[in-house]
């Protein structure tokens, strides 16, 4: 998440670090759900043993979990927490995560990879994986062409 998003939805939860999930990937779903597209998610991959996403990782207090679980849709069943293990420079940890409950599929909007290769950027990511979110496919979710006049 970006960090002005998450300053806002978890204001007194601080950054504590970066890692990866290995042996998962991003993936969008539930695209009738919101942003102009499909929302991020992760999934397991156990066809590539190379998978990996990159995390941020914050220390999110009792009052801010509550708050995130209302930003996230938990209570409407858009998002569903799950414990992972996230692998840091200063060793693995298990961490709480979001993950969509919808169907795979669909394509993010070109403004919310934006947002997602941004807040990766900031956070340290490597400058591969940064510009893979940047090049990944998206929505055009501007304007169309105007009707066809003879």
């Amino acid at each position: 998440m970006h960090p002005e998003q998450m300053a806002e939805r978890a204001p007194h939860s601080p950054m504590a670090g970066t890692g990866w999930l290995r042996g998962w990937r991003l993936t969008f779903g539930g695209g009738d759900i919101g942003w102009e597209g499909s929302l991020a998610t992760v999934t397991e991959d156990r066809e590539d043993p190379d998978a990996r996403v990159f995390v941020v990782l914050y220390d999110v207090t009792t009052e801010d979990e509550e708050l995130l679980d209302r930003w996230e849709g938990s209570e409407l069943g858009i998002h569903r927490k799950i414990r992972a293990r996230v692998d840091t420079a200063d060793g693995p940890v298990l961490a709480w995560l979001y993950v969509l409950d919808a169907y795979e599929g669909g394509l993010p909007s070109a403004r919310y990879l934006g947002v997602m290769a941004e807040a990766a950027e900031i956070a340290g990511a490597p400058a591969d994986y940064v510009q893979d979110l940047r090049l990944r496919e998206s929505r055009n979710v501007g304007p169309g062409p105007g009707p066809v006049e003879s």
